[in-house]
């Protein structure tokens, strides 16, 4: 999570150079030529379909020394599309997270991206879509891709109605909870939001610390906030304030306010403005504390991880925040977020065909990444085709019918907005700030657009 947004100071430089090259090359139509000296604009066809040589280039950013698992599936995905269509050829460089970030910056600015390439969504895409970089990949979703991405996961690409890359990573963030803690107190899985803070009682009056917050990385903190504001306000609520820089809705400052409530009632463990989230989860690893809302990223550590026992694994399960009466949630709506996603650039040479390949390569993942490298897809998963843990099976089974995936507030913001926003989170779980003036501190941060 803390990758997830840039600096302000680097944003500003990259969109910078992005619009300078855009101005001074893209709208020059000599400057589109590329080497051979054919024109953008005539350079984007499907060489694939005449029998001719291709070459499609593409940057993605797992190591074989880090992240063996995406790399040897990557390889073999390039490795099935190269043998099924013979006369194209994969070219990859591959960069660790950082100076792949770099890399990319720096080819943007002289109009020479890869053909195919990752990007991040919301702030990181923003000013490449903006610079005229990234092909609109809507006539994939359109056509052969139409209905096999969980719902809200592309819109994470999307500006002003287009769509500029396709997500191969997503998480969602579940309650798990300890099932032997609740047992012994006769608790269930809570359906409604008053049987959770009952819940809450119960541990409590029993010297139980009720959930696990580390709440110093203030993004976890920022869960908790964002689950109240949508079973409040609905799942488009923090879309259109992020959108508008309008933060004044009722139901924003509801959940500030309900946020205070929790924090009043000692549902999370004590200190937990100080904690690292690695510190808190050490409570619910240790069976000190019964609940710990986070990523779907922790799922193997409750199912695969060898080195975790069994027998604590047996006891973890996880449920949905629940609703809240009269809010306009739904309880399939899930507060998570795309990891990174497939693009193409603009001006690529091969640009149809890098489309074929990107096409190919979402659903060859979406079909192999969960088995093969512990990694939830952005496409919908046919759970009875595959052989899981019954956790991730039902993680699974949960984003097939997901009403919404809300995305992380500090991922759809721009870099000073989100500081703020974790900011402003602890503050108000530190009961420094009212939940008014949470909202308006938010959306004078929003209103900076940086």
């Amino acid at each position: 999570m803390k990758e997830k947004a840039f600096s302000a100071s680097m944003l500003l430089l990259v969109l910078a150079l992005i619009l300078a090259a855009c101005s001074s090359g893209t709208k020059n139509r000599d400057s589109n030529l590329n080497g051979n000296g054919v024109s953008a604009e005539d350079s984007g066809s499907n060489a694939a379909s005449t029998g001719d040589k291709v070459t499609i280039k593409m940057m993605h950013l797992w190591p074989d020394s880090s992240n063996s698992a995406q790399n040897k599936l990557v390889n073999q995905i390039i490795g099935e599309y190269e043998q099924a269509h013979p006369n194209v050829n994969i070219e990859t460089e591959v960069l660790d997270n950082e100076p792949y970030k770099n890399k990319i910056k720096v080819l943007s600015a002289s109009n020479s991206l890869p053909d195919v390439g990752f990007t991040w969504a919301a702030g990181f895409l923003e000013p490449y879509v903006k610079g005229e970089m990234f092909a609109s990949l809507d006539d994939l979703l359109q056509g052969e891709l139409k209905d096999k991405f969980v719902a809200g996961t592309t819109e994470a690409y999307a500006f002003e109605g287009k769509t500029y890359a396709l997500p191969v990573e997503l998480n969602i963030v579940p309650v798990y909870y300890n099932k032997e803690i609740f047992a012994k107190y006769n608790l269930q899985p809570p359906q409604s939001y008053e049987e959770l803070k009952s819940i809450i009682k119960t541990l409590n009056d029993n010297r139980i610390t009720p959930i696990a917050l580390g709440s110093k990385d203030a993004w976890t903190g920022s869960f908790w906030y964002m689950y109240l504001a949508d079973r409040i306000g609905g799942p488009d609520v923090q879309d259109r304030a992020v959108a508008s820089s309008n933060f004044s809705d009722p139901s924003l400052i509801a959940a500030a306010r309900e946020a205070q409530e929790l924090v009043n009632s000692n549902a999370f463990v004590k200190g937990f403005n100080g904690l690292s989230n690695d510190e808190a989860k050490l409570e619910f690893m240790n069976e000190t504390a019964a609940m710990y809302a986070m990523g779907t990223w922790e799922v193997p550590n409750y199912t695969t991880r060898a080195d975790i026992p069994q027998e604590f694994k047996d006891k973890i399960g996880f449920f949905k925040f629940p609703t809240i009466e009269g809010g306009k949630g739904n309880i399939d709506d899930w507060v998570g977020g795309v990891g990174v996603g497939l693009f193409v650039a603009e001006n690529s040479k091969v640009k149809e065909d890098a489309k074929k390949f990107v096409s190919f390569f979402v659903q060859r993942w979406g079909e192999l990444s969960v088995t093969e490298a512990g990694i939830i897809p952005g496409t919908k998963v046919d759970t009875t085709s595959v052989n899981l843990p019954l956790m991730f099976t039902d993680v699974l089974n949960e984003l097939n019918n997901a009403s919404k995936v809300i995305l992380y507030l500090d991922v759809q913001m721009k870099p000073v907005a989100a500081e703020e926003h974790y900011n402003l989170i602890q503050a108000l779980l530190g009961n420094a700030i009212t939940p008014e003036e949470f909202a308006a501190k938010q959306e004078a941060a929003l209103k900076k657009g940086k």
